[in-house]
Formats: structure tokens, C-alpha cells, sequence
């Protein structure tokens, strides 16, 4: 039995490989969408014993399956954001727990106590929608935060500015999360000159504006808070973890995520480091769902295990979190 206190406290590549195949066997056993995707690949769960044999399942599958891993009852069910007729993605939870720690402690590890923070979320495409994962996880470190000050903005653009510059002055530590196209009517608004306040960008023009490159995005945003870096989140409905960047889109993931990049012509086959191919993505917070997810955006991995998203597969629809097309 695979517990919470297991996967998140692993502290080494060896650990991680111990309880991520405990877990590939488990979810075979337990998941019939994902039994059926490995026997349709001929995998042989016992032939099973390095994380690259392990088959990784398309992402596309949460859209037309249930993915799920025991049969106790559904605490939550996580949506895609979409387009009118879009079909969306479902990650149904049957722990909400594992969530609330993963995202808890990953926070914690990058950016230290959120009692430290006034949180300020500007999210308007989640707030209009209702089953978003990335909704659900600000809410939770806004009434952590334990600041009256923290809060969800919508269109209230004016007030949001008064507060960022406000708090700004006063010295406070800020985080305000916010999906890009907001961020950039935001700065069309208003120029800032912020010191204490962390810019951390989730992605996403949501059919709003135009798709930008990270460089050229970054640039503009850096500008229009007066910050010199910008922060990113990269998580998805799919997945009950989020990995981090600090600037530069280079992230970093908690010790229970690891990346693997596959070849896009060959989705059984993996490439060395600094090469581009798809994103595949290791969980270990997804136990009650599937650990392995193959996501349609591309990257590359670096030798120090962080990570780069340099875009989308061309067939692949455009939403979720850093969907930032080259």
C-alpha cells in the first residue's frame, strides 16, 4: 500500500524510482482505462523495472474515460477550460486531501511560508467557470495567506491597482497570480514600478489576445510591473502537482514530479537532454487517477532535471496552463 507520507516524502532518485514503479503496479492493477492502454502495447507489468519502460498514458484519454484507480466515491471533479463545444478533460479526485498536500507543500518548498504573502488572484476565464483545479488551489493559499488583504480580482481592474500599489509601498510581500491576458490588461492600464511583489503568470490568452513567445511575453510583463523576472506555473486538470519557475521559464519541480521527454515521432522512444520533443509528465500525486501522463505540449529537459515549454503539438487544441505557442 502506497500512503501520501510515502510519495511526499521522498528525498532521492532512488526513492523515487522505488515508489514509482510500486505505484505503476498498483494502477495497472486497479485502473482498467490504463490496464487496457498498457495490454493494448503488449506491456508486461512483471518485465516492468526502470521508469522509461513504464507506458505513459495520452493525456487525451481524460476527456473520453473516467481514469480512475479505486472505486470510492468522487470528492471532486477537476474541468478543462474550453471553447464552446470543446470537449473537456475530467480528473475526477476521490481523495481531495492529496491534492490539498501536494500543492501545499510545492508551494512551500519554492516560495517558503504563505503566511509570508498577500495572495491576489486575477483570474477571471477560471473565476467564470466552475470545476477549475487552479481556482480551487488559490482559494485554499488565499485563506492561508491569513491576510485580509488577499483576495480574488475579476474586472475590477481599478481597485486592483490601487491595492498592488498600496501594499507595494508599504513594503508587503505580494503574489498576484493571474492568467496572461489579464496581466496584460492589467499593464495596459497602468504602469508599475513593483519591489516586493512576485509576478507568476499561469498562462493561457484564452482565445483572448494573440499567442505570444515566452521572451517576447516576459519582456512585456517585466515592463509593465517593473519586476525583473516573471514567474510561471505549470500544472494542468490532469495533474493533482504544479511545478515552478522563477523566472526565466525554467522550471523546477517538488521531488514527487519528474519529466521525461519523448520523441515526437516515436512516443515509446526518449531523447537526451536539450533536445525538443513531448512532455511526459510522472505524478505521483495522481495515485487514485494515473501517475503517467503523456501531455501535448514540447519541451526539453535540462541535465539538472529542470524543464523548458516551448510550445504545442500543431494538432493539439489550445488551453490549460503555459500554453505559450512558438
Amino acid at each position: 500500500m502506497i500512503t501520501a507520507s510515502d510519495i511526499f516524502a521522498i528525498s532521492s532518485q532512488k526513492q523515487f524510482e522505488k515508489i514509482a514503479l510500486k505505484v505503476f503496479r498498483f494502477q495497472y492493477e486497479n485502473n482498467l482505462v490504463y490496464q487496457e492502454f498498457c495490454n493494448f502495447l503488449k506491456t508486461d507489468p512483471h518485465k516492468v523495472k526502470s521508469l522509461k519502460q513504464i507506458p505513459f498514458l495520452p493525456i487525451q484519454f481524460f476527456k473520453s474515460h473516467e481514469v480512475v484507480s479505486n472505486t470510492n466515491p468522487i470528492q471532486e471533479t477537476f474541468t478543462s477550460s474550453g471553447t464552446t463545444g470543446m470537449i473537456t478533460s475530467k480528473h475526477l479526485v476521490t481523495d481531495v486531501t492529496l491534492y490539498e498536500e501536494s500543492y501545499r507543500k510545492g508551494f512551500s518548498e519554492f516560495y517558503g511560508n504563505i503566511e509570508d504573502y498577500v495572495v491576489l488572484a486575477l483570474l477571471p476565464s477560471y473565476l467564470e467557470r466552475e470545476g477549475s483545479s487552479l481556482i480551487y488551489m488559490v482559494k485554499d493559499l488565499i485563506e492561508l495567506s491569513n491576510h485580509r488583504e488577499s483576495g480574488f480580482y475579476l474586472h475590477n481592474h481599478d481597485e486592483l491597482i490601487t491595492k498592488l500599489i498600496a501594499l507595494d509601498h508599504a513594503g508587503q510581500n505580494v503574489i498576484l497570480i493571474g492568467v496572461t491576458f489579464a496581466l496584460l490588461d492589467l499593464i495596459e492600464k497602468h504602469q508599475f514600478q513593483l519591489q516586493h511583489t512576485i509576478i507568476m503568470e499561469t498562462g493561457g490568452m484564452k482565445g483572448k489576445r494573440k499567442e505570444m513567445i515566452r521572451e517576447e511575453l516576459h519582456e512585456q510583463l517585466c515592463k509593465g510591473f517593473g519586476v525583473s523576472a516573471i514567474h510561471s506555473e505549470y500544472g494542468m486538470t490532469e495533474l493533482l502537482s504544479q511545478a515552478y519557475s522563477l523566472g526565466n521559464g525554467v522550471f523546477e519541480c517538488p521531488s514527487w514530479i519528474q519529466i521525461l521527454v519523448r520523441d515526437t515521432e516515436d512516443a515509446l522512444t526518449y531523447i537526451q537532454d536539450g533536445k525538443t520533443g513531448g512532455i511526459n509528465v510522472i505524478d505521483l500525486a495522481n495515485i487514485n487517477s494515473c501517475s503517467f501522463i503523456a501531455t501535448q505540449d514540447l519541451g526539453k529537459k535540462n541535465p539538472n532535471n529542470s524543464f523548458e515549454v516551448l510550445g504545442r503539438f500543431d494538432n493539439s487544441d489550445i488551453r490549460g496552463c503555459n500554453l505559450m505557442v512558438i
